[in-house]
């Protein structure tokens, strides 16, 4: 197959680029110049609204008297990569709990490394601003997913969505939920497209971000298989993005095991951190004492209930709407990781945050509405919600994000 019989084949009709007798194939740079013009009225939707939010954890900042740089460069899991990158890992398992920073997946630590070291300020500086560039480029990543499967309203719709969850607020903080959002985007968009050995870098890469790059790999893996079958002609594209995706996730895994010198090492420091797979026993608990036995439940606790709960109504909503296989397999195997552990519970919103084709149901219904003032108006008011929700995150509630 000629190359561009196989981009005809992979890409719709209306996207696909000019025939070779009609002005040339455009350059990546062509393509990746009109593809940010496309999704330039969502990247500024997004950064409004989370602009929205600094603003109000600003100043409630400014009214306790605490510093907004230090909240979200310096507090918390920041600190742990911040370690990492200045200091890098431990080359022991020991016995205490919570202390083991194999914990933690290096391609963050590496990159704010790298940033730190050709830019002026500190290393959580560069942290930050490596935080808030990967949170554009996921928005760009979610908007191309969102327009690919079905228009550009959609994608901007469910940009803004992602921009306005509760916890949304750490997109912009020396976390690594955007850089890992970005990559799963990407990754995913690749899939989408037909681009397997790009789906399978990014996959990898995904899983040198997050333990939950495995459901990147997941996803990546069980698409990039069927399509074996449906185009026996892109099988050896196919085969090696299937074989590529899991390669970083299980590596840091496997490099974690030599480094505390046994087989299970990664597996022993998670079980440090009380993070253990129990198939959502603990999960159940957790929602049964907040909602049933709790007398004055904490608000961020209840947040997290709450979202926790939509993320699975939301995932029924996205199957019975038959998403691409891709986007099914992504979010269900990070619900399965997610709500399945008996790890901590008050991180779980964050932990979701990366799986915003569960968004998609009402993105799809909210760009379809006939009456734009209703939209405009819910958007708007999950943006105030999202701003508020976020500084009593940061600010009230004592514990991290």
């Amino acid at each position: 197959m000629s190359p561009a019989a196989t981009v005809h084949a992979f890409v719709p009709a209306s996207r696909r680029p000019p025939a070779p007798g009609g002005g040339g194939t455009p350059g990546v740079r062509d393509r990746l110049l009109r593809s940010l013009r496309a999704a330039a009225p969502a990247l500024a939707a997004y950064l409004a609204v989370r602009l929205c939010g600094l603003l109000a954890v600003a100043r409630l900042a400014h009214a306790q008297g605490h510093g907004v740089w230090p909240t979200l460069a310096a507090s918390w899991d920041s600190n742990w990569y911040l370690g990492i990158a200045e200091h890098g890992y431990t080359d022991a398992l020991g016995t205490r709990v919570n202390a083991n920073n194999l914990a933690f997946f290096p391609l963050y630590p590496l990159l704010v490394k790298a940033v730190a070291a050709v830019t002026p300020g500190s290393a959580a500086t560069a942290g930050l601003l490596l935080a808030i560039g990967c949170s554009l480029v996921a928005a760009w990543g979610i908007f191309a997913v969102g327009e690919r499967l079905h228009d550009r309203r959609t994608g901007t719709v469910l940009t803004v969505l992602w921009g306005a969850l509760p916890v949304a607020a750490v997109q912009w903080m020396g976390y690594t939920e955007s850089l890992f959002t970005a990559l799963s985007a990407w990754a995913l968009h690749a899939v989408l497209a037909g681009h397997w050995r790009w789906a399978g870098a990014l996959a990898s890469l995904a899983g040198l971000t997050r333990p939950t790059g495995i459901a990147v790999a997941a996803a990546v893996t069980v698409a990039a298989l069927l399509a074996c079958r449906a185009a026996p002609g892109r099988r050896a594209a196919a085969l090696t993005g299937a074989a590529v995706a899991p390669l970083g996730w299980l590596l840091f895994v496997a490099w974690v095991g030599l480094r505390v010198g046994r087989i299970d090492g990664y597996f022993a420091v998670q079980r440090l951190w009380k993070n253990e797979w129990d198939g959502g026993r603990a999960t159940l608990l957790e929602l049964r004492q907040q909602f049933v036995y709790a007398s004055r439940p904490q608000l961020f606790l209840l947040i997290v209930s709450a979202v926790l709960i939509v993320s699975a109504v939301l995932f029924v909503l996205c199957a019975l709407d038959r998403q691409p296989v891709a986007l099914l397999v992504f979010t269900g195997v990070l619900l399965l990781v997610v709500l399945g552990s008996a790890g901590v519970y008050f991180p779980r919103a964050r932990f979701l945050l990366p799986g915003f084709p569960l968004l998609l149901p009402l993105a799809r219904a909210l760009a379809g509405a006939r009456r734009r003032g209703p939209v405009a108006v819910l958007l708007l008011s999950a943006t105030l919600l999202s701003a508020w929700t976020g500084a009593h995150m940061l600010l009230v509630w004592p514990g991290p994000p």
